[in-house]
């Protein structure tokens, strides 16, 4: 997995390239566990190929801890439909 952040003063531009899975989640959680200055976070999933239950735990409480100032943007069309499934469509921001 490569994640890519990119600060625009008070978001935070993370895209995520590869898998998001049991391996890989405890990465993008380091990557994200300062998230005191950012007030909107933005996960560009364009190039994300999986999300297993490790990284839809992560998305959870990651959407928590921004108070629902959290964005999903381009997830393919498998990862919408798990989001479908799980009802994560229904909680999260997900513009394709």
């Amino acid at each position: 997995m490569i994640v890519n952040k990119y600060f625009e003063g008070n978001k935070l531009l993370v895209k995520v390239v590869g898998r998001l899975d049991t391996t890989t989640a405890p990465r993008l959680e380091e990557e994200l566990k300062d998230l005191s200055s950012v007030e909107e976070l933005v996960l560009d999933f364009e190039q994300l190929e999986y999300i297993s239950s490790a990284g839809l735990r992560l998305l959870l409480g990651t959407h928590k801890r921004m108070q629902g100032n959290l964005k999903v943007l381009h997830p393919n069309e498998m990862i919408t439909e798990i989001f479908d499934v799980t009802g994560f469509s229904d909680i999260l921001n997900i513009e394709s």
